[in-house]
């Protein structure tokens, strides 16, 4: 779908200035700056600032749902090896999508920033249109690589944990890099950390094998 160029300047704009000054600490005068338009553009493409919030909230849910694609066909129809091999994929996805791409930084700070205020509108807007259902596709391919009941408590902490590990070394970049020597994540650095959660996957995969 083609998206107008001020919206899309706009929601790129919301994203980096809610997630470092917070939805109340950022003007609509300095989110029209940052995209270079006028300020009556935000009530134009969106309604006002809330409706501009919530695209954004939409836009984190796009962005992260394109790397957790829905998985094709009904995951308890596949054999445990594959189901494994299909969570690989995954996580050298998600791996890939927080430490190798730009655009991660700002939605993972937007994310952060709305996390600590419970009563956000964009946290239930996620829940439902990301968090349930990717995390319960994910539950359900999880099942069928251990044989584990994927509603049970283990199956849906395990996947809370697989996710959580790639989202750590975005989450604390500042710290990871100085402790390992990296100035940025080059390839090098993004293999070694893919290498490294893969493997704890592996184990973890092991260890509840039903």
């Amino acid at each position: 779908m083609t998206r107008h160029p001020t919206r899309t300047a706009l929601i790129a704009a919301a994203l980096h200035h809610f997630g470092r000054e917070g939805y109340e600490g950022t003007s609509t005068r300095t989110l029209a700056a940052a995209a270079g338009t006028n300020i009556s553009s935000i009530a134009y493409h969106f309604g006002g600032k809330e409706g501009l919030r919530l695209a954004c909230a939409d836009m984190v849910a796009e962005r992260i749902g394109r790397v957790i694609r829905p998985l094709p066909g009904n995951p308890a129809d596949l054999t445990r090896g594959t189901a494994r091999a299909v969570l690989r994929r995954l996580l050298t996805r998600i791996v890939s999508f927080l430490i190798a791409r730009s655009e991660a930084q700002d939605t993972v700070a937007f994310l952060l920033r709305e996390l600590a205020q419970p009563d956000s509108p964009v946290l239930d807007r996620i829940y439902t249109t990301l968090v349930e259902p990717r995390h319960r596709a994910l539950c359900a391919l999880w099942a069928a690589a251990t044989g584990q009941p994927a509603d049970s408590v283990d199956v849906r902490l395990a996947v809370f944990s697989m996710v959580g590990q790639a989202a750590y070394f975005r989450l604390a970049a500042p710290i990871v890099q100085r402790r390992m020597g990296w100035a940025g994540y080059p390839h090098p650095a993004t293999a070694a950390i893919a290498r490294r959660l893969l493997a704890n996957l592996d184990a973890m995969l092991e260890a509840t094998d039903g």
